[in-house]
């Protein structure tokens, strides 16, 4: 029997990943990564609004440059590549015509903010998660309840709410929506029929309030009073939805012709990036899976029967099937990660970038050369520095909510703060305080699980900042005093995304039984070290003080 493969594609922030994988042993073949050119010059984004857009050329373009790539670079017979896989960011909707072609490439459209997807970390629509929230406490049935309670700006609902308020002439033409990840999903399989394409359920589970005991979305005497348009886009979505081990269809024949696959190819149900590396880093019960990135996304699964009727407050939702068939998966998650400590370095980027590397003292070449050793080095320099610190110094206290905070308890009017400063208070400080911040945040979230009956026993960290900064791993793992894991393939996602392929290809019969075979092992363990565990308890103390006070000075001036 020939070997059979499968390629999982993972579209991030800044890129879209594809791997091509061995069925049978989980080898990684090949692998290829495309940067989106559009989104790089920022283009459909006012960062100082939150509003963060990207054009869907530029996803369809790297989904066709890097499968192109990896398939090329392998050499196969079209018939060994059984299944293609997709995970992407979410909550990101995106505007589609009544044909089924994204908005933004009408005539009309081709420059409008409002006729993009709107990325996850778009949070121009703080006002009118809000107005959810409000809006469904004057129900009976709690719409909520499967989402922790509150609803965020960050998801399906308040996007479009706010887009179709901001624009008229996009809510004129937008005939539907469809999330990032089924949208390539659909691209993928021609175009089908908008109201029999299959839709993934860790989409509409977890973000569009969908759940079986209502009968699937929100019904319209709920989405109506919010807006007349919300209960006709209810009629042209979709009332079934579909775990990511199932097909969705198989490969256009355009599609085919162009990549020089079989038309058999199965695509498979797409899936959120988070959900599909929990997948790949083969999670199981009592592990929290942290995919770690610009932001986190923690994901737990529960069978049915432990968790039983408790719903989780202030998390990102719990959805059977989202992440393995069968089981309730849980997220939740930090609206920024790694992009807290990017916002740093881009702070002391812009006197070396304005003075240092624009000096006319030196010549292009020195400039080059300073530059890149700059970057190259600069994150470790500092990392360094904070290392050497004591904890037993006054230290500042930083909150990570600079991207306003996802859990514990969806607000994303929060704002970062650091507090304790003083005329000692030098850059290694206060890059520590960053440090700790986010690893603060992390334990909010683990303590809330807990608090909620749910029993973690591990931490398995995924993502570049959980590879490369050692520093960061132990400092989690002190503070969350629970063993943390660290995954050693750098595309997890995109490794769960193929295992959703090959399982929905028949190679495998289930999920778990993939991710045995197809999942990462892991390269590091980093332990508890009681003494600091010990020390960083009042700082935790103190960053928990520092967040009710912001909680409340912002919602004062609101």
């Amino acid at each position: 029997m020939k070997t059979t493969y499968v390629i999982g594609l993972d579209f991030g922030t800044d890129s879209v990943r594809a791997i091509l994988m061995n069925s049978h042993n989980g080898a990684v073949e090949e692998t290829a990564v495309h940067y989106y050119q559009r989104w790089k010059s920022l283009p459909f984004c006012q960062p100082i609004e939150n509003q963060f857009r990207q054009h869907p050329q530029d996803h369809i373009e790297g989904m066709e440059q890097t499968l192109l790539a990896v398939l090329k670079k392998a050499n196969l017979k079209p018939e060994q590549i059984k299944g293609i896989g997709i995970d992407t960011t979410g909550s990101s909707p995106l505007p589609l015509t009544k044909e089924g072609h994204a908005l933004a490439f009408e005539t009309g459209f081709e420059s409008n903010p409002n006729a993009m997807m709107i990325l996850w970390k778009d949070h121009t629509a703080i006002l009118e998660a809000a107005e959810i929230n409000q809006h469904a406490k004057s129900f009976p049935v709690n719409y909520l309840q499967y989402v922790g309670g509150i609803y965020s700006s960050e998801w399906f609902w308040a996007k479009i709410l706010h887009i179709i308020r901001a624009d008229e002439e996009v809510k004129a033409h937008a005939y539907t929506w469809m999330e990032h990840c089924d949208y390539m999903a659909y691209v993928l399989v021609g175009n089908k029929d908008l109201g029999q394409f299959k839709r993934s359920r860790c989409a509409a589970g977890h973000k569009a309030l969908w759940h079986t005991s209502w009968g699937g979305l929100p019904p319209e005497d709920f989405l109506i009073p919010l807006d007349p348009y919300l209960g006709k886009l209810r009629s042209r979505l979709y009332s079934e939805t579909y775990t990511s081990d199932e097909i969705a269809g198989t490969l256009d024949p355009i599609w085919a012709k162009k990549l020089g696959l079989s038309e058999d190819t199965v695509i498979a149900v797409g899936t959120f990036d988070a959900h599909a590396g929990a997948v790949g880093a083969a999670i199981k019960e009592n592990t929290l899976v942290r995919v770690m990135g610009t932001s986190t996304c923690d994901i737990l699964v529960c069978t049915p029967q432990t968790i039983g009727s408790t719903t989780v407050r202030g998390v990102c939702g719990q959805v059977e099937g989202s992440v393995l068939p069968n089981w309730i998966g849980l997220e939740a998650g930090q609206s920024a990660f790694g992009d807290v400590l990017a916002w740093f370095k881009s702070i002391l980027d812009w006197p070396m970038e304005h003075f240092v590397f624009s000096s006319p003292l030196l010549t292009e070449e020195q400039k080059t050369t300073l530059k890149e050793t700059y970057h190259a080095e600069v994150i470790e320099k500092l990392t360094q520095s904070a290392q050497s610190l004591s904890l037993e110094e006054a230290l500042p206290v930083a909150l990570d909510w600079i991207n306003g905070r996802r859990t514990p308890d969806a607000d994303q009017a929060l704002k970062g703060a650091i507090s304790n400063l003083n005329l000692g208070t030098k850059t290694p400080h206060l890059f520590l305080a960053l440090i700790h911040s986010i690893c603060f945040g992390s334990k909010l979230i683990v303590d809330r699980f807990i608090e909620e009956g749910i029993q973690i026993d591990y931490v398995v960290g995924i993502g570049g900042v959980a590879k490369k900064n050692p520093f960061i791993m132990q400092t989690l793992a002190n503070v969350l005093n629970c063993p943390v894991q660290v995954a050693a393939s750098e595309q997890t996602p995109a490794l769960g995304a193929a295992i959703y392929a090959a399982v929905a290809a028949g190679l495998h019969s289930n999920v778990e039984t993939a991710s045995k075979i197809m999942g990462s092992s892991y390269i590091a363990t980093y332990t508890p070290e009681k003494d600091k565990v010990k020390a960083l308890q009042p700082l935790q103390k103190e960053y928990v003080e520092l967040g009710i006070a912001i909680e409340k000075l912002t919602h004062s001036s609101l």
